[in-house]
């Protein structure tokens, strides 16, 4: 069985296990972040459970790796953001002739998700780094690209090539937070790499493993794209958060329209839009996520059948949550409530290969209508 028929089919994940530590533990010296990059990552990545990109379960498996070149407030080098205490800790210095401009490299720390959604994460941990470039995107990264090849994202970011006990973190995009040039990763990767966190207290599981190997088995090329993001006010950045179920009500077709356009801005997947008695149809299929076909309505992402090769998936995958991130955040604005539903699975009822969706319940008293 491939890994993402495995992660779709309804085999319920074993017994939870720990899920580690929060933040990765880079040695370094602490600084704070300075502006602009304050706001662009206090409206994208900071804050504890509760934060503006939406993951699955809340655990937050994506970390951030920027590399500063000349031209930002901090000395040139590599620094490893730290969400919770919203801080940067300069992990190593930069290299001769490195390029200006900021960029962040988005990691995951695998087993974060896998702690709780066992043999179905790996496909999770992809549309969690979608959210989050997304999140960067709407507040003001201009760039990001889905697709560079892993072990060039790793010597970029600095990541040691032994693990020397720590939790390893597999890179998985590139987001572009100031202009600079079209090769910053391969001159960054040219540095050798960082000291390597403290080890970890916690011992592998096999599906933690394999869920290493999975990660480290998905290719890509290096392609930069425009962060087509919607101009949204900084308080809608800060609000946005996914609402508890119910979520009922069908919202007015009108506002549908525009949720369903901004996601359409990817076109890596097929879109449609279930509304009245459809998403009942799906309940079934969503991971014991029963409240699904009570929604007024679903945003659904579809377009990767399980024996797509890996790049494929990655590519799909990584787009589903990105664009997801985005409607996300233009439904709260306009007042609809919205819960993303990443883990689906097999079964009767719409498309077999589904990616990704966003339940969609009508706006309350009180809420934004434009």
């Amino acid at each position: 069985m491939n890994p993402l028929t495995r992660a779709r089919s309804p085999r319920p994940p074993g017994p939870d296990f720990p899920a580690g530590r929060q933040v990765t533990p880079w040695p370094g010296e602490p600084r704070p972040v300075p502006p602009p990059l304050d706001r662009l990552l206090r409206l994208s990545l900071a804050g504890g459970r509760l934060r503006p990109a939406a993951s699955a379960g809340a655990l937050h498996p994506v970390n951030a790796h920027l590399l500063l070149g000349p031209g930002t407030p901090l000395p040139p080098g590599r620094y490893a953001y730290d969400p919770v205490r919203h801080r940067l800790i300069a992990r190593t210095t930069a290299p001769a002739g490195a390029p200006p401009g900021a960029v962040a490299v988005l990691t995951v720390t695998a087993r974060r998700t896998v702690s709780h959604y066992g043999h179905r994460a790996w496909p999770l941990l992809l549309l969690d780094t979608g959210h989050a470039a997304a999140a960067l995107a709407l507040a003001g990264a201009p760039e990001w690209c889905p697709d560079a090849d892993v072990t060039l994202l790793a010597r970029a970011a600095g990541l040691p090539p032994d693990r020397h006990g720590a939790e390893p973190e597999h890179p998985l995009a590139a987001v572009r937070l100031t202009p600079g040039p079209r090769d910053v990763l391969e001159h960054w990767s040219a540095h050798g790499p960082g000291a390597p966190p403290p080890p970890t207290p916690h011992m592998p599981p096999p599906v933690l493993e394999e869920t290493w190997r999975i990660l480290d088995g998905l290719p890509g090329a290096a392609t930069w794209r425009r962060a087509e993001a919607p101009p949204l006010p900084e308080a809608a950045l800060l609000s946005r958060r996914s609402a508890e179920p119910p979520l009922g009500g069908v919202p007015e077709r009108h506002l549908l329209e525009v949720v369903l356009a901004t996601a359409r801005r990817t076109t890596a997947v097929r879109w449609g839009l279930l509304t009245d008695t459809a998403p009942e149809a799906l309940a079934a299929r969503a991971a014991g996520q029963h409240w699904v076909g009570h929604a007024g309505a679903l945003l659904l992402a579809h377009g990767c059948p399980d024996d797509a090769p890996p790049a494929h998936v990655r590519h799909t995958h990584l787009h589903a949550g990105y664009a997801v991130g985005l409607a996300q955040a233009v439904a709260g604005h306009l007042g609809l409530a919205s819960r993303p539903v990443g883990s689906w699975q097999h079964g009767p009822g719409g498309p077999p290969d589904i990616v990704h969706a966003l339940a969609l319940g009508a706006h309350s008293e009180g809420t934004h209508r434009p």
